[in-house]
Order: structure tokens, then C-alpha cells, then sequence
């Protein structure tokens, strides 16, 4: 289920909010400019290759980009695999990378076609920590300070919209806020 924690970013343990009601997420994320949406879940989406997931989304893609905005729209997949004895290793280095407080020159929008990841939005005063799951779409206005966990065993199909081929590169704040705040694993085993 998709939730939303709020904090102050000065102390991570002052939650102001914390909910699961799409209107509610939806509502306080619009507040701040951000946007998040619901597609439709693809059945077995880890099953199929990335062009057929792009092909069965091509509807929700063209709408969104109706404008052209995006010129390079491509899928992240990154699914455990407990057989490959360098999975721990490289699991943990794709974690970290982005961990740390960054922003983007464009916005980043994701639409979550499986699994789980967390974006963290420093926001003034407050820390919006949205956990994504497979359905959900989020847009993160460019230059917003954020960090991107995706939790101790990462797995989740992500559709990324860039409008320039370098769009995903982060400039980092080198603030260590991150590491003040619940991890994603933390804040789906809080109560």
C-alpha cells in the first residue's frame, strides 16, 4: 500500500502525518507541487520484457507525454536474486548510490510498475517520505532536495520519463539529513 509520512525535517521523529488514503497522499502532496497519480497494475509485470511492459502501458505513456516533454522513457528493473552469490553486493551499492540527498535539473517521475521504493522530499520545514508501489505514479518538481530508498532487499519495476538523456544524473547537497530520518523497511514496520 502506498503511504505517506510527514516529518519535520529537524526531527524525524515529530510525525505530523501519517497516512495510506490515496485522496489524503494525493491532497498534501498536490500542496506542495507534487504530483502522484494510480495507473492500472499490469499482471505479472516482472515476467514480461521491458518493451512489452512499455507496449501494454503505451496508453498512460502517450497521455502523460502528450506534450513531448519526455524524450527518453526507458524501464529500471532491479529484482533479488539469491542465486547469484553477488547479489548482496551489488544490491547494497545500488541502494546507497542513492541514499544521500540529491536534486535533479528536470523533474523525476517514476510510475512504479511492481514492487517498492521510498522518496524522501525535503520540503522547508518538513520531510515527505512517500513510499511507492507497484500503480503508483510520483513526479518530483526539479530541484527538490530528496533521497531514494529502496529498502535492504530492493525489488521493484520502475517506467522513468526523462526530458534529456543525462536526467537522472543527481547533484548532490552533500547534507547528511538521509541518515536522520526511518529507512524504508522502518517505516513499513512502524505503527
Amino acid at each position: 500500500m502506498t503511504l505517506l509520512q510527514v516529518m519535520a525535517a529537524d526531527d524525524a521523529a515529530e510525525v505530523r502525518v501519517r497516512t495510506t488514503d490515496d485522496a489524503v497522499i494525493t491532497a498534501e502532496l498536490a500542496r506542495h507541487g507534487i504530483a502522484f497519480d494510480r495507473w492500472p497494475v499490469v499482471a505479472e509485470a516482472a515476467a514480461l520484457p521491458s518493451e512489452e511492459l512499455l507496449a501494454r502501458y503505451a496508453d498512460q505513456v502517450a497521455l502523460l507525454n502528450e506534450s513531448g516533454r519526455y524524450k527518453h522513457i526507458d524501464i529500471a528493473r532491479i529484482h533479488p536474486d539469491d542465486a547469484d552469490p553477488q547479489w548482496p553486493a551489488r544490491a547494497k551499492g545500488a541502494r546507497e548510490k542513492f541514499l544521500d540527498e540529491h536534486r535533479h535539473a528536470e523533474d523525476e517521475v517514476r510510475y512504479f510498475a511492481a514492487g517498492r521504493g521510498c522518496f524522501y522530499l525535503r520540503l522547508g520545514a518538513e520531510v515527505l517520505a512517500v513510499v511507492c508501489e507497484g500503480g503508483d505514479l510520483l513526479s518530483v518538481p526539479a530541484g527538490t532536495p530528496h533521497w531514494f530508498d529502496m529498502g535492504e532487499r530492493p525489488d521493484f519495476i520502475a517506467i522513468r520519463f526523462f526530458e534529456e538523456e543525462d536526467g537522472w544524473v543527481g547533484d548532490f547537497t552533500g547534507d547528511a539529513i538521509s541518515g536522520g530520518f526511518p529507512s524504508l523497511d522502518d517505516l513499513l514496520t512502524a505503527p
